[in-house]
């Protein structure tokens, strides 16, 4: 078995796709949100932003609609699945993400520490770009490889 280190640095295959106003809607009914600006353009205007605005954690979203499965994602590292928790996850923002914009993603494997007994801890970087090739968010996971 390959040494999980050996990962450090490894490039996934870069990703895009378009923020559809409608994938927005659908993530505010999923989570309960009524916050108008989520669902009307005209509201989100009137509280002074150029579009619909995406939530929070909307770039899931694209990574689950134009990025490659999860499972593919660990095929790559070398990890069961079956001995797989995910230990974290953080979000960085730069700037506004809308209805309409097109996101460039890329994920890089930024760091792999592992233990004596065998666990090995891979952390996980997602740099989202807009159309104008400015960094809008920073997404950070955690992985933890269990023996």
């Amino acid at each position: 078995m390959a040494n999980p280190e050996d990962k450090k640095g490894y490039t996934f295959a870069p990703y895009s796709g378009r923020v559809e106003a409608g994938k927005i809607r659908e993530l505010a009914l999923a989570l309960g949100d009524d916050n108008p600006i989520y669902t009307d353009e005209a509201k989100a205007k009137e509280e002074g932003l150029d579009a619909i605005p995406i939530q929070p954690t909307f770039m899931e979203v694209i990574d689950m609609w134009y990025g490659s499965s999860f499972e593919d994602l660990m095929e790559q590292l070398d990890i069961d699945m079956k001995k797989l928790l995910h230990g974290e996850q953080e979000y960085e923002y730069f700037a506004p993400v809308y209805a309409g914009d097109m996101i460039y993603a890329e994920t890089k494997v930024t760091d792999v520490k592992t233990k004596r007994n065998g666990m090995a801890f891979y952390t996980l970087e997602t740099i989202y770009r807009n159309q104008n090739n400015e960094k809008v968010m920073a997404a950070r996971m955690m992985l933890v490889k269990m023996p």
